[in-house]
């Protein structure tokens, strides 16, 4: 894949023109992310989007209840390091602000906080999983 550096920069510099933190560009397999951290440094992530696995995006939104999404894309983990205690379990009550889990992207942790009070349903990925934007994390009760 050859990359458009012409299209990066003009999409950063829609960024700045607009006031945005975040901009993504898809044409054909190809997705381009613009995002700017609050540092105000720019950070660009190209990829290619090959097969995307649209059975995992439907079945992690299936059933009832409040969803807290994946902010990002990125690696989904269920607790602050390998072997500690998951951040939550089936059937634990939790306040809104509590970190679910952490979702890795570009070798930063991102906490994902419950979006509001309730009782874990269902946890719908696995630890290392893969995640999209908007995909369905964890159902609440």
């Amino acid at each position: 894949m050859k990359i458009d550096k012409k299209l990066i920069q003009e999409l950063v510099n829609n960024l700045k023109e607009f006031d945005l933190t975040e901009l993504e560009y898809q044409e054909g397999q190809t997705k381009i992310k613009v995002s700017k951290a609050k540092s105000g440094i720019e950070q660009v992530k190209t990829s290619s989007v090959v097969s995307p696995n649209k059975s995992v995006l439907k079945s992690s939104d299936e059933g009832e209840g409040i969803r807290v999404k994946s902010p990002i894309i990125g690696t989904a983990y269920l607790s602050p390091e390998p072997g500690a205690k998951k951040f939550v379990e089936v059937g634990d009550k939790i306040k809104k602000g509590q970190t679910v889990m952490i979702v890795e992207a570009m070798k930063t942790m991102n906490h994902v906080p419950s979006t509001s009070d309730g009782e874990i349903k269902k946890i719908l990925v696995e630890d290392g999983q893969p995640v999209e934007f908007g995909q369905t994390l964890v159902l609440l009760k």
